[in-house]
């Protein structure tokens, strides 16, 4: 069973950061910041659909404020949509801001309404953090998952992941006739490789979801980390594998019942192969963002000489011991985990 040491310290997005954020289109500005909706004059339980609890609240503010607010936020949904066209937000609405006070971005969560038709759309505000926006960016180059993301000084605006969270699936989900246990052993497979190959940690149950596609004669599946927080910030090497989280555990048995040892190691070099190649089409922009991050502190030195440690020990190197910084160690993992795959797989 795999713990969390303590909390995470939350660190500051550098010069050299912000400076390839901008770069790269991911910078701002916004009409509404973290700190406008931490100005909320109250709060009530938000409960789901069976009235439990959900560790969301539901803020109000006076109405004055909440009108500004609500025309603030259409804005920043058009920014993060369509580029800042403000002509199709005249018919949206702010009609609900949830928060959280739990986690370490304590999230603002937004609910914007199409009243034309009612539909409706979330996105999130949150407190910037370093290592949570070296995640979004490492996921947006390396996964299979496009991130949509926007950063205006010390505000973090987050597009919503669509689908069923973890924890709920493995619940209510996993045992149901219907679903191709096969299909969700394979995908959690190459989850749990994506995320030490990049060294994304603290994906229990509840950080990641589960995205269904109806395919014309069976479903497909895909695990999406929904929590970038923990990115390349611990010092144990298995708190980057899924695997070893206590409330993965129902995944981790279907994997090892319905897999053969081969049929993992096949689907653990797929998942290598396709990063690699991610990773050299885009390894002008990566290139620039490892550089950021090898120069950033975003993990105190005692986490990153243990995490050296226990990566050597585990690709069977002392490679890991020149390393200076935690960029320099995703940088080396990366490198001995995608550009010789079979090799790194053997070991």
């Amino acid at each position: 069973m795999t713990l969390i040491s303590k909390k995470k310290i939350t660190y500051a997005i550098a010069a050299p950061l912000r400076e390839y954020l901008h770069q790269y289109d991911r910078e701002a500005q916004l009409p509404v910041t973290y700190r406008d909706l931490a100005r909320f004059t109250g709060a009530f339980p938000l409960l789901d659909r069976q009235g439990h609890d959900t560790l969301w609240e539901t803020v109000y503010y006076e109405p004055n404020a909440l009108r500004e607010l609500s025309m603030g936020l259409a804005e920043v949904y058009a920014l993060l949509k369509t580029a800042g066209d403000l002509s199709f937000t005249d018919h949206l609405i702010a009609d609900r801001i949830d928060y959280c006070r739990f986690g370490n971005s304590q999230p603002f969560r937004v609910r914007i309404v199409n009243q034309l038709n009612d539909n409706y759309d979330y996105f999130y505000v949150k407190r910037a953090d370093a290592s949570r926006v070296y995640g979004l960016e490492l996921e947006h180059l390396l996964s299979p998952n496009s991130m949509n993301y926007l950063l205006s000084g010390d505000t973090l605006i987050e597009e919503h992941i669509a689908g069923i969270p973890g924890d709920d699936f493995i619940q209510k989900h996993l045992q149901r006739p219907h679903l191709n246990q096969v299909r969700i052993a394979k995908e959690f497979v190459k989850f749990n490789e994506r995320c030490f190959a990049r060294l994304l940690g603290d994906m229990r149950a509840y950080n990641y979801v589960i995205d269904v596609t109806l395919d014309f004669e069976d479903e497909q599946y895909r695990v999406r980390a929904i929590d970038f927080d923990q990115q390349c910030y611990e010092g144990k090497k298995n708190m980057y594998l899924p695997q070893f989280f206590k409330d993965n555990r129902a995944i981790v048995q279907l994997c090892g019942r319905l897999l053969k040892p081969e049929t993992i190691r096949q689907y653990q070099a797929e998942e290598r192969t396709l990063m690699a190649r991610r990773a050299r089409s885009e390894r002008h922009r990566l290139k620039d963002l490892v550089d950021c991050l090898r120069r950033d502190q975003v993990s105190p030195p005692e986490k990153v000489e243990q995490l050296k440690e226990e990566l050597n020990r585990h690709h069977q190197t002392r490679q890991f011991s020149r390393c200076r910084s935690m960029g320099d160690v995703v940088r080396l993992n990366l490198k001995i985990m995608l550009l010789v795959p079979n090799k790194a797989l053997a070991g």
